[in-house]
């Protein structure tokens, strides 16, 4: 999948006039690229267009309209548009307590390396998790990951031909599976393949 550059990208002026169908067309796409993992866990799989929604949202907000500032949030977002030969993933922990999500973050300490996809018939692949920075103290975890799922060229094989998808955590305090996934979502994950 190709990396965005400057010249992808919608010019703030621009972005102000089409955001909201573009907004819309990013909603509809996401809706396929989620998968709930338990009651209080969400993997967002990223691609091109949710990279570009975000590159656009930050331009946005930050007012950056700078070659510089520009090319910093290219530099931020690129990595996490898939490959090929992998998946990327936002994982999100999300309680609505504030006091339950510090008690049960303080748990979780580790739960991003304990994010595994399993294509059917192959070995459990456990995510490469957030190689931007560490997202973790010795108190709590933070509740958001980036997470990176390296599959082998059999592995791509078996998604491009219909193997069915599992998606886990197997962590003490969060052990969840979604196995398979939903269907819609199955499809998006092959498209991202090579």
């Amino acid at each position: 999948m190709q990396k965005l550059t400057r010249s992808d990208l919608y010019s703030l002026e621009q972005y102000a006039k089409l955001r909201n169908e573009f907004r819309a067309k990013v909603m509809e796409h996401k809706k396929h690229r989620r998968v709930d993992v338990g009651p209080h866990a969400s993997l967002f799989f990223e691609d091109r267009l949710t990279m570009h929604y975000q590159v656009q949202e930050m331009l946005r907000a930050e007012r950056i309209f700078e070659e510089e500032g520009i090319q910093e949030e290219l530099e931020a977002y690129n990595p996490l548009i898939p490959d090929g030969g992998n998946w990327k993933a936002t994982l999100m922990v999300q309680y609505d307590d504030v006091d339950e999500r510090r008690e049960a973050l303080a748990g979780m300490i580790g739960i991003e390396d304990r994010v595994w996809i399993k294509v059917d018939g192959y070995d459990h692949v456990f995510a490469i998790a957030d190689e931007d920075l560490e997202r973790e103290t010795e108190e709590k975890t933070s509740s958001v990951h980036f997470l990176r799922f390296e599959l082998t060229p059999p592995m791509i094989a078996a998604v491009k031909n219909g193997a069915s998808i599992g998606i886990g955590i197997a962590h003490p305090a969060y052990d969840y599976e979604i196995s398979p996934i939903p269907d819609d979502v199955r499809a998006a994950l092959a498209r991202d393949l090579d």
